[in-house]
């Protein structure tokens, strides 16, 4: 599949509605290509429905969607698929425990979360070995998945992704657990991300500014399934956006690339 000119991912009016509750409600999102994302809002604010979404893995109850120019409902999903990048806790739980982490990302050459089915050459053997170095993770090729930290779990999941060589990356909260270092190193690795044209666009979940990596462009802010806000990093990570979110006074400052935000008190 060839992707078309346009935006990575266009959704207008998009709601998903379960058992009479909106997850998403009426969501218009647009990310031109060579755009990085963060997607920013508390716990239950649908973050990781609009992500499910764009990865194709749910289908809005109303609304238009189209991803990497391909509209849902006029395209083959499992194709689309091959071109979007997904980390997110689901989908490690999916992971068997007893891989090593080569053979994690090696599997991601297919998609699949194991490699027992697949025939894999001399070639995409040495693109997971490089993917492994790329993140910081050569070193543990051999080590089984369930002996890897959660933050080498994560970086992992990266490589895994990058096997397929996307052009959407999608990341839901690649922070989630770690520690300061640990979170740090993945700061390091998605600045150094956010600088590869090969992808199209990149999408990171969190709840936290200070996880916003370096050469992040744009900020989408969800509280209750509905846009706070939505444009350019520098304008809608702000105190006043980020306080209308979470519903409390929040003062946010820049520290050279990055952001720091907490609560003001009365």
């Amino acid at each position: 599949m060839t992707d078309e000119l346009g935006a990575a991912v266009d959704m207008s009016d998009v709601s998903v509605i379960r058992a009479g509750t909106a997850l998403l409600d009426r969501v218009s999102w647009t990310i031109a290509r060579g755009e990085r994302w963060v997607i920013l809002g508390p716990n239950g604010s649908g973050k990781t429905t609009l992500i499910s979404v764009a990865a194709t893995y749910l289908w809005p109850s109303r609304g238009s969607v189209a991803i990497l120019g391909h509209a849902l409902g006029a395209v083959d999903v499992r194709e689309l698929r091959k071109r979007i990048g997904l980390v997110s806790a689901s989908l490690e739980a999916r992971i068997p425990r007893q891989l090593t982490a080569g053979d994690v990302v090696l599997a991601g050459a297919t998609g699949a979360t194991a490699p027992w089915w697949d025939t894999f050459g001399a070639a995409a053997r040495a693109k997971s070995a490089e993917l492994l170095d790329v993140v910081g993770c050569s070193s543990l090729a051999g080590r089984r998945f369930e002996l890897l930290s959660s933050g080498e779990r994560q970086r992992v999941q990266i490589a895994r992704a990058l096997m397929l060589d996307p052009a959407l990356l999608l990341l839901d909260e690649p922070a989630a657990g770690l520690d300061l270092g640990a979170r740090e190193q993945l700061a390091i690795l998605l600045a150094r991300l956010n600088t590869e044209s090969a992808l199209a666009a990149i999408v990171v979940v969190t709840h936290h500014v200070e996880e916003i990596a370096e050469g992040t462009t744009h900020a989408l802010v969800l509280r209750a399934g509905r846009v706070v806000a939505c444009g350019p990093v520098e304008e809608t990570v702000s105190g006043a956006v980020l306080s209308e979110a979470f519903g409390l006074p929040i003062r946010v400052e820049r520290v050279g690339e990055r952001f720091v935000a907490q609560a003001v008190r009365r």
